[in-house]
C-alpha cells in the first residue's frame, strides 16, 4: 500500500482545515492492518484517543470498507479519510475497480461472512455508492464523539 499522509501546518491548524490521509493500492491488494494504523493515527492527530469508541468505530468500518473493496475488485484501490475541523465526522472513502455496487444481504445470524456492510450502515449516518467510469467509490460518514480535553 502507498500512502500519503498530510499533516497540518501551524496555518492550517490556526484555520481549523480538515486532517486528511490518503492511501492507493494496486493488483496485490491493500494491507488491512496498514488502513486500521492510519485511521487510528489520523484521529489521534484530531484528538481522539485509540481506546475511545469513536476511533474503535472507524477503524471496524475503514477495516471492513476496504476488506469488501478487495475482496470484491482486482485493484487499484484508495483509501481517503478527512476528520472534520470539528473532530465531530469522519468522511470514510474507498475507490476500487469494480462496477458492482455493494448490496445489503437478508440478515442471517448463521451465515458466517456478509455482515460488514450492515455494520457499517449502523455505525455511519450515511453510506453511497457513486459509480465512476473505472469503478466505484464507497462514501461513509461516520459521527465522532467529542475528543477529551
Amino acid at each position: 500500500m502507498t500512502t500519503t499522509h498530510s499533516k497540518q501546518t501551524p496555518e492550517e491548524q490556526r484555520s481549523k482545515a480538515p486532517w486528511r490521509y490518503g492511501a492507493v493500492w494496486g493488483a496485490r491488494g491493500a494491507h488491512i492492518a496498514e488502513a486500521r494504523h492510519a485511521v487510528r493515527s489520523l484521529l489521534a492527530r484530531a484528538g481522539h484517543h485509540p481506546r475511545e469508541r469513536s476511533n474503535q468505530d472507524a477503524q471496524l468500518v475503514v477495516s471492513e470498507l476496504v476488506t469488501n473493496a478487495v475482496r470484491h475488485a482486482p485493484g487499484p484501490g484508495e483509501l481517503l479519510l478527512e476528520v472534520s475541523p470539528d473532530a465531530a465526522q469522519l468522511r470514510i472513502s474507498v475507490r476500487d475497480s469494480s462496477p458492482r455496487r455493494p448490496r445489503l444481504q437478508v440478515s442471517d445470524a448463521g451465515r458466517i461472512g456478509g455482515h460488514g456492510l450492515h455494520l457499517v450502515s449502523r455505525l455511519c449516518d450515511r453510506v453511497r455508492t457513486i459509480a465512476l467510469d473505472s469503478g466505484k467509490r464507497v462514501v461513509a460518514h461516520l459521527p465522532l464523539h467529542q475528543p477529551a480535553g
